[in-house]
């Protein structure tokens, strides 16, 4: 097994949940956060706002092709889960709307997204296929594993993509230069010839 699967599999064991991210919106006003995901991946999120009388949080989860996801209006509490169909940037947006009589205050909102493995329901997994603690884990460790090849066989297809454009660009920056001197030495040439036969039309040289 090579060793570079070993260490990123521990080094995806150790890593631990990040907390929920947590800001403010004003009034009349739209925050959005962006994070791209890979394809056939599960997404989940859960979204708390605090209590602003008079303001009115409109939550709305897409997509760089304008696909709504997700949306509720007047969102307070709850959350949300859709898989992805392909590689792309998902943007989730709060925009707040101030009634009239509303306090001008911010709003704060506690946003938890999670997505692959640890947006999977291993308790719930377990109820439903009747595993022992020790088949939870493996499986999650076998999703953990499949994903993590996953990004490395993404890196890898991004990298020759990358390769693949540094060599034509490289290829085209040659081929212009060349282009480039074998004009340059044409107009030379031109200029040579031409000015001796001007210099001989005056006599000016023999």
């Amino acid at each position: 097994m090579d060793i570079t699967y070993i260490v990123c599999l521990i080094i995806g064991i150790c890593l631990v949940n990040v907390d929920a991210l947590m800001f403010h919106v004003s009034p009349n006003q739209k925050k959005c956060l962006k994070e791209e995901i890979h394809k056939d991946v599960l997404v989940t999120g859960e979204y708390v706002l605090d209590d602003a009388p008079g303001h009115k949080t409109n939550l709305a989860v897409t997509d760089t092709k304008g696909h709504i996801l997700y949306s509720k209006e007047d969102a307070s509490k709850g959350k949300f889960a859709f898989t992805t169909e392909e590689y792309d940037m998902f943007e989730v947006c709060f925009e707040t709307k101030m009634a009239a009589g509303g306090q001008g205050q911010d709003r704060a909102v506690s946003l938890d997204m999670k997505h692959g493995v640890e947006a999977k329901s291993y308790d719930d997994l377990a109820k439903a296929e009747k595993l022992k603690p020790l088949e939870v884990e493996l499986r999650r460790l076998e999703d953990l594993s499949k994903s993590i090849v996953d990004d490395f066989a993404y890196m890898r297809a991004r990298e020759e993509e990358m390769r693949d454009t540094n060599e034509s660009t490289h290829s085209r920056v040659m081929y212009f230069s060349l282009f480039s001197m074998l004009c340059l030495l044409g107009l030379a040439t031109w200029q040579v010839l031409y000015l001796r036969r001007y210099f001989k039309a005056k006599k000016l040289i023999e």
